[in-house]
C-alpha cells in the first residue's frame, strides 16, 4: 500500500486524508523525505531557496486569551506587562533597515486597553515615515480580538487595518484546526477553528495574502494533525489566499501545559507530510527558530523551499526556553551548503536579489533582540489618547 500511494505522490494526485495518515504512520522517514523532496523539486526546479530579512515585534505581551502552551503572555495588570511605544517602534524599523530589511512581523497579545484607533494610528505613523515599509501584521485572533472589543465585524476591521497601511496577515494562532484541540489548549475562546479560518478567508476576499501556520505535538492525534491540513488545503482551493506554510513543535519550558518538546524527526516527517498533502502551497518554510539552524538545513530535503526570517528579534518561542539565533550569513551558508541558491525575497515570495551582506557591509547579528531592555517598564505616552476598558488600564491612565 505504501509503495502504491508514493507512486500516487509522484504523479502529482492529490492524496486523502487516510492516504496521508497511512503515509505518516507507515512510510519511512527517509521515504517522506524522498517524496517531499521531489514535489519541491517540481515547484522550484531551479533549486532556489528563499529567506526575507525582517524583524518579528511583539508590541504588547498583555493578553485575556492565557493559552496554556504560551509562556510570553502576561495578565492585564502584571508588572512584567508592556506595550511598546511608537518611537520604540520606530527605532526597532530603522534597525531592521540597517540590515536590508523591508518588513515587520508584528503580533501581540490580546490586550483589552488597545482599541482598534491605536493599531490605525500606529501604520499610520509607520507609513508616513517609512512609506514603503511593509507591515505583515496582525495574525486572526488578534483581528477576532479588536473586532470583539471594538464591536466592528471582521470584514470592516480588515478594512479599516487596510486603510491604516496593512499589508499581509500572519498565520499564527492555527495552532490544531480542530476544536477539541483548541479547548485543551484554552484557545477556543481566542478563536474556534471556523474562526480563524473564516478571518483568513475575510482577508483574502479583501486582497490580502497570508501565511498559514501548525503548532504540532501537544494534545492532537495524527488524525487531527492531517485535518488541519486538509482544512488549510480546502480553503486554499477556495481563495488561493496563502502563500506558504509554517509549521512548529509546541515549545514547553515554563508554560503551564509543560511536557517534552517532539523529536526533530518527528518535525521533518511532520513538514515532509504538509509539503504532501498541500499540493497547492507554493512554499514551505523550514523553522530553524524551534528547531536550530542544522534540523532547519536538513528541513531543505524534506520539502522545504524557504529558510523564513532571519527575524533580528524573537520573544515568544525564547520565552519558551529556545533561543537559537541565524544572521543572513549564516542563513546563506545553510542554504549553499546544502546544495541550494540562496535569494532575498519579500512576504509574496517575490525574489528581491542575492545575499545583503554580499552587497555592502552590514553588523553581524549573533543574538536575537528583545521586545524591551530587561527591567525597562516605561509606559508610552501615546497611550493616554486611548480610553482603556480594564481596571489596571484606567488606572494607568490616571498615574499618567
Amino acid at each position: 500500500m505504501i509503495d502504491e500511494l508514493a507512486s500516487k505522490v509522484l504523479d502529482g494526485s492529490r492524496v486523502t486524508a487516510d492516504e496521508a495518515l497511512a503515509l505518516y504512520r507507515r512510510a519511512p522517514t527517509h521515504l517522506l523525505g524522498r517524496l517531499a523532496d521531489a514535489i519541491r523539486a517540481r515547484r522550484h526546479p531551479d533549486r532556489i531557496v528563499t529567506y526575507i530579512i525582517d524583524r518579528n515585534v511583539n508590541y504588547t505581551n498583555v493578553c485575556v486569551a492565557r493559552c496554556n502552551f504560551c509562556a510570553f503572555y502576561r495578565p492585564v495588570g502584571s508588572s512584567d506587562g508592556y506595550v511598546l511605544g511608537f518611537e520604540e517602534i520606530f527605532r526597532k524599523i530603522d534597525e531592521t533597515i540597517a540590515v536590508g530589511g523591508g518588513q515587520l512581523l508584528l503580533q501581540g497579545g490580546h490586550n483589552p486597553d488597545l482599541p482598534i484607533a491605536w493599531y490605525e494610528d500606529l501604520f499610520r505613523a509607520v507609513k508616513a515615515r517609512y512609506p514603503e515599509f511593509k507591515l505583515h501584521a496582525l495574525s486572526p485572533p488578534e483581528v477576532l480580538h479588536i473586532s470583539r472589543m471594538n464591536r466592528v465585524a471582521v470584514p470592516e476591521v480588515i478594512a479599516r487595518l487596510v486603510a491604516a497601511g496593512l499589508d499581509s496577515i500572519p498565520g499564527g494562532g492555527a495552532e490544531i484546526l480542530v476544536d477539541r484541540v483548541r479547548k485543551l489548549l484554552n484557545c477556543y475562546g481566542k478563536a474556534t477553528a471556523d474562526q480563524w479560518l473564516d478571518v483568513m478567508r475575510e482577508a483574502h476576499r479583501a486582497g490580502l495574502r497570508s501565511t498559514a501556520t501548525m503548532m504540532y505535538g501537544t494534545v492532537e492525534t495524527d488524525e487531527e494533525r492531517i485535518e488541519h491540513l486538509i482544512r488549510l488545503r480546502d480553503l486554499q482551493d477556495e481563495t488561493g489566499g496563502f502563500t506558504a506554510f509554517i509549521t512548529w513543535s509546541f515549545q514547553p519550558d515554563h508554560t503551564e501545559r509543560g511536557g517534552v518538546e517532539a523529536t526533530g524527526v518527528d518535525y521533518l516527517r511532520t513538514l515532509a507530510l504538509a509539503r504532501i498533502v498541500l499540493d497547492n502551497f507554493e512554499n514551505l518554510q523550514a523553522s530553524w527558530v524551534t528547531q536550530g539552524g542544522k534540523v532547519g538545513q536538513l528541513s531543505l530535503a524534506f520539502g522545504a523551499n524557504d529558510m523564513g526570517s532571519v527575524m533580528i528579534e524573537e520573544n515568544v518561542v525564547r520565552a519558551a526556553g529556545a533561543s537559537y539565533c541565524m544572521d543572513e550569513v549564516e542563513i546563506v551558508t545553510n542554504i549553499e551548503d546544502a546544495g541550494f541558491i540562496p535569494k532575498r525575497r519579500n512576504m509574496h515570495y517575490e525574489v528581491l536579489g542575492d545575499p545583503i551582506f554580499r552587497e555592502r557591509d552590514v553588523p553581524r547579528m549573533l543574538a536575537l533582540a528583545t521586545a524591551r531592555a530587561e527591567g525597562d517598564t516605561s509606559v508610552p505616552d501615546e497611550l493616554r489618547q486611548y480610553l482603556a476598558r480594564s481596571r489596571a488600564g484606567k488606572q494607568l491612565r490616571l498615574a499618567q
